[in-house]
């Protein structure tokens, strides 16, 4: 019998922290997917309290920091960390990162990729903007990260029909049980397929 591939998770987010709670709730017990680490490029981030109530080692990385891959790496290394999970994380990943982690980055964006992507197009400027366009639909988006905002490989996509009287607030929520109910099991899904 073969011993499954251990992965052990770095989750980046920026904000609250839903999706790294749905994450950390989803892979608790999980016998080879285990998070190890939270990182933080905001010092007050709600993914903290989040990280301290599961008992989550939890680190903030200004953008000084950030920006050497030898102090990121450092803080990785000691976690044993071999995949990242981008949740709400609102830096560019460095080129360096990527070459450290080449096809092992995934990311979840409030669109249906290619459209509502790229620089700026993050939160609710995203669903602003779905709003303004007067789209009948929407959705998320799980990809592989690459050196360009959004343009990773797709691995999967999520839509939710849209009505005229929707507000963006609407949309965010709607498409937030998205991705609530998506990224952990195609997360799953993907370490399985590579492991």
């Amino acid at each position: 019998m073969t011993v499954a591939q251990q992965w052990n998770l770095a989750i980046f987010a920026s904000g609250g922290g839903s999706n790294a709670r749905a994450l950390i709730e989803y892979f608790a017990g999980h016998p080879s997917i285990h998070i190890r680490l939270i990182i933080s490029s905001h010092p007050s981030a709600g993914v903290f309290q989040i990280a301290a109530e599961h008992a989550i080692p939890a680190v903030y990385l200004d953008n000084k920091k950030f920006a050497k891959i030898a102090e990121v790496m450092e803080v990785l290394n000691k976690f044993q960390v071999n995949f990242l999970v981008l949740a709400g994380f609102l830096k560019k990943v460095p080129e360096a990162l990527l070459d450290e982690f080449p096809d092992k980055i995934i990311n979840i964006h409030p669109s249906l990729l290619p459209a509502y992507g790229g620089k700026g197009m993050y939160g609710h400027f995203v669903h602003e903007a779905v709003h303004h366009n007067r789209e009948k639909s929407s959705g998320m988006t799980i990809h592989l990260v690459n050196a360009h905002y959004d343009e990773g490989r797709i691995l999967f996509q999520a839509a939710i029909p849209l009505s005229p009287e929707m507000t963006p607030a609407d949309i965010a929520r709607e498409v937030l049980v998205l991705e609530h109910r998506h990224y952990a099991a195609v997360l799953e899904d993907y370490l399985e397929s590579i492991g």
